[in-house]
């Protein structure tokens, strides 16, 4: 092998190394409009919240208590108010969300209607001490992250009577939500029974804190695509293709939320209490722009496996290919994302991503074919590559094992490369290629003579 031939393939390899590096340009750039059309959706999304309602989270109920105290401070007596705060023994919380969707141009968000079947009861046999006339009043307190959800046919009872829901919560704490006053002859009994019926509309997301001594939480929804969040997952779950059913259960032993409550209340330290939750978020498992997202993380993986393939067609078949032709077949790859997202937002993404992929390899082999001078090369070349996205929309939607399947892939490719090309005499091929592009040359030369 001389020198020239050494030569001769090492600045194709480089070349080609050169048109890669120069098509993660435009792939960049597809990219950031990825991130730019997913940024405007979720500002249409809190636009959007902002006319309606915003996500939700329930707090309560619980009792407020205000009451006077005497206090002696040297030899002088003086009367202060005071508060007092009692959380429920036992909490019982049902929520039935119905889905619906909103739209503003292309854009929407996912909202629901819920029904929530609240009930418990409070212990309040310890607070028979307060004398009545010293109690000033006593509320029964929801906290409720967006107030403006709140359904006109809620119904709140307590002690089995139907009490009046007022807005506010009367705490610089817990602002948002409502509450209702209570006789202050209900504290004179063992315990304190309520029960509700409050209708939420909300977006996405809706969370309750387990306030109870015992907290029992479920929740369906006819939705197939849930996502447990908050501090506690659920103790069971079922899950079709159509809705989801839930069921949570804590206790004071797991939360410790009597001292997390008071810390909110008493010292505005509420950063605990907000993220101590149990809840559900409504995930939108058709989201175009998070699966164009995780299509585009592949597609130098894409690029270089396809420029290999040509790469070895031109030395196998010692056919010249300029760096030119090299840089249509990637500029086609790039185009594949930019067709996916912007069909993906009239379309959805599967088909989208089905005509996409056909387009994008009906045009590569049409065009392998012609430079290569094979039809039969073209039609492998376009299976191959339809093959491969298919593999890669597999990856998509198998998000947990994404990583496995593409480190698989990418070991199965360059097996099956380096079985095909192990008898190949790379220097010949190079050598092969040298000679007939002279022969090709002086013939032409010849003929002019």
């Amino acid at each position: 092998m001389n020198n020239q031939n050494k030569e001769k393939i090492g600045i194709k390899f480089v070349t080609l190394i050169g048109v890669i590096i120069f098509l993660m340009i435009p792939i960049m750039f597809i990219a950031d409009l990825i991130d730019e059309r997913s940024s405007i959706q979720q500002q249409v999304q809190q636009e959007i919240a902002k006319s309606s309602s915003d996500e939700q989270r329930l707090i309560g109920p619980f009792l407020y208590i205000e009451y006077e105290r005497e206090v002696t401070r040297n030899q002088e007596t003086k009367t202060i108010k005071n508060k007092a705060f009692v959380l429920p023994d036992t909490l019982k919380i049902h929520a039935k969300l119905d889905t619906f969707e909103k739209y503003r141009s292309i854009y929407k968000a996912t909202l629901y209607r819920s029904i929530n079947t609240i009930s418990g009861e409070f212990s309040v046999a310890h607070l028979n001490d307060l004398e009545a006339d010293k109690v000033l009043s006593v509320n029964l307190v929801f906290g409720i992250q967006d107030i403006r959800g709140i359904g006109l046919d809620s119904v709140l009872k307590v002690a089995n009577k139907e009490v009046d829901m007022l807005p506010g919560t009367l705490l610089t704490s817990i602002k948002e939500g409502v509450h209702a006053p209570i006789a202050v002859s209900a504290l004179s009994q063992e315990t304190l029974a309520f029960s509700a019926d409050l209708h939420l509309q909300g977006m996405m997301r809706l969370a309750v804190s387990p306030l109870g001594s015992e907290t029992h939480v479920s929740m369906s929804a006819n939705w197939p695509h849930p996502s447990f969040e908050g501090e506690y997952l659920p103790l069971s779950s079922d899950i079709s293709d159509e809705a989801f059913t839930a069921r949570w259960q804590a206790s004071y032993f797991s939360t410790n939320m009597q001292s997390i409550f008071t810390s909110c209340v008493m010292r505005n330290e509420c950063t605990e209490l907000m993220n101590r939750t149990m809840g559900v978020a409504l995930v939108d498992p058709v989201d175009h722009y998070l699966k164009s997202h995780r299509a585009i993380n592949y597609a130098l993986l894409v690029i270089l496996l396809v420029m290999a393939s040509f790469f070895l067609l031109e030395l196998v078949r010692s056919e010249p290919i300029h760096p030119v032709q090299y840089g249509f077949v990637g500029f086609t790859l790039a185009i594949f994302y930019l067709l996916l997202i912007s069909l993906s937002e009239h379309l959805g993404f599967g088909f989208a991503y089905v005509i996409s992929t056909l387009s994008a390899t009906g045009l590569l082999g049409w065009y392998v074919a012609g430079v290569l001078n094979s039809a039969k090369l073209g039609v492998y070349f376009s299976l191959g590559l339809t093959m491969l996205y298919s593999l890669l929309y597999g990856m998509l939607g198998a998000e947990d094992y994404a990583l496995l399947m593409g480190s698989l892939m990418c070991f199965i490719v360059l097996s099956l490369v380096m079985i095909l090309t192990r008898k190949v005499n790379w220097y010949g091929s190079a050598q092969q290629s040298v000679s007939k592009t002279t022969c090709e040359t002086d013939h032409g030369q010849g003929s002019k003579t």
